[in-house]
């Protein structure tokens, strides 16, 4: 009897399974409605965003003397300089790295491209390019090495990734404090060398290579935005109603639809007047096309590969690397690549900063980039296990406005701008730590949500049968 009561389970779960690949609803069970939205969920999803905003809105409000063409001046200066390397981050974050905070060995990769280069006096934006070549197998080596590692620490990527930081900052302190000198032959009395022609001194000129990539081509701010914000109208124009959807995709919410509308209207149209007005938003520095360019090239370039072979492989392996193995991705391979990209941008990004800076400091540099790139990508919503472009960008715009506005608040609340500068540190950490935290909570939840789900009826029954109840 228990055997017909199997089969039959069986038989009913087979029928079941083909009624839902046919698409059919399946008796009694009612089409789930479109959710309700959850504040409470939203404000903890976004509760760092919401942290940051508050915050600027209150510099502005506290501050006294921060003019907006001042603000947005220092501000582009700052996306113009971090965007590409918080945008580093986002290929390991899809892959099941976590936050990479291991991009500082890319950093000093970069730096010791840079170091090279500036020794032999190469300048220009053919000394830039040098850099960019010369970083290009020094990156590749560090990320093999650093993703194989990351695959014997599997689920402790980010503690494994702090760790190869200080460790590659050690090995990179020996070559550039050591062997430069002392094994590596160099040239004496060189004005980089320390007396005593071991070592480089702590500071380093970029020379020619200062704005190399900046300089290349540059245009008014005001004309800048003007088309900036025509051409998003037109773009979400074209995504809402004539762009043709793949299985799966759904078009933007209409309220969503409307606010990026309204706000890249805006943006056109004030600009516009600013600048047939003359007004002082004209006076925000010109925008350097060469470093705008690469920053979305790499948007692009991050974009486009998530719709590959490639991509979709670092996303199965975030999602379930067990699952992925069992369909034959290669999950340690994939893992490693991914790194090797990461720290490769991160190589590149660093010499974009310090043509932006115009000097290296060779001993301390690359050491809180980790630190402020992860942050900045925290502050834009994304998380130990999702990351977007957008998202990457906003938290650029927002940790850096914080970062200007910082000194200016402390001068206005507490007469001195070095709590400003101390509030700084204070936020780079805290957003960290917060967001971890809140990671770990709701990761805990659902597990817990799990656990305490109901046991399939399906399942309940060929338990029942197998026991022979």
């Amino acid at each position: 009897m228990s055997i017909v009561h199997f089969a039959g389970a069986s038989g009913d779960r087979a029928k079941r399974d083909a009624q839902v690949a046919a698409g059919q609803q399946l008796p009694g069970v009612h089409a789930p409605g479109k959710p309700k939205f959850d504040w409470k969920n939203w404000l903890l999803d976004n509760i760092v965003t919401l942290i940051f905003w508050v915050f600027i809105i209150l510099g502005f409000v506290l501050a006294e003397g921060v003019t907006i063409n001042w603000f947005l001046t220092e501000l582009c200066n700052r996306i113009y300089r971090n965007a590409f390397l918080v945008l580093a981050l986002i290929i390991p974050v899809v892959a099941g790295l976590g936050l990479n905070f291991g991009i500082v060995v890319g950093a000093m990769a970069g730096q010791l491209a840079v170091v090279f280069v500036r020794y032999h006096d190469i300048g220009g934006f053919g000394g830039f390019m040098l850099c960019m070549a010369l970083a290009l197998p020094i990156a590749i080596i560090c990320g093999w090495l650093t993703g194989t590692l990351y695959n014997k620490t599997r689920g402790q990527e980010m503690i494994a990734s702090l760790i190869v930081g200080y460790f590659g900052n050690g090995v990179y302190m020996f070559i550039v404090l050591f062997l430069i000198g002392a094994v590596i032959p160099v040239q004496a009395g060189h004005p980089m060398l320390l007396p005593g022609d071991v070592g480089l001194r702590m500071t380093v000129d970029m020379g020619t290579i200062k704005y190399a990539l900046e300089d290349l081509v540059k245009v008014p701010f005001a004309p800048f935005m003007v088309v900036c914000g025509a051409l998003f109208f037109l773009y979400l124009i074209w995504n809402q109603f004539f762009r043709k959807l793949k299985p799966g995709q759904e078009r933007m919410n209409k309220l969503k639809f409307i606010v990026y509308a309204a706000l890249s209207l805006a943006v056109a149209v004030i600009f516009l007047v600013a600048d047939i007005t003359d007004s002082a938003l004209t006076m925000v520095r010109k925008v350097p096309l060469g470093t705008v360019a690469v920053i979305v090239l790499l948007a692009v370039f991050t974009k486009w590969i998530m719709t590959t072979k490639l991509g979709q492989d670092f996303r199965s392996c975030g999602q379930n690397q067990h699952i992925a193995e069992s369909n034959g991705i290669n999950v340690d391979r994939t893992r490693i690549v991914a790194t090797i990209i990461s720290t490769v941008l991160a190589a590149w990004g660093m010499i974009i900063y310090l043509q932006n800076i115009g000097t290296l400091n060779v001993y301390t540099a690359h050491t809180q980039i980790g630190f402020f790139a992860v942050a900045a990508v925290l502050v834009g919503g994304a998380s130990v296990s999702k990351a977007t472009v957008s998202q990457a960008l906003m938290g650029t715009i927002l940790f850096q406005s914080m970062f200007i506005l910082s000194p200016e608040i402390g001068q206005a609340v507490f007469g001195q701008a070095i709590l400003g500068e101390y509030f700084r540190t204070f936020m780079v950490y805290g957003v960290i730590g917060l967001a971890l935290g809140l990671y770990v909570w709701k990761a805990n939840k659902q597990s817990k949500l799990r656990l305490d789900d109901p046991e399939d009826p399906m399942d309940k029954t060929v338990a029942e049968v197998v026991s022979g109840k």
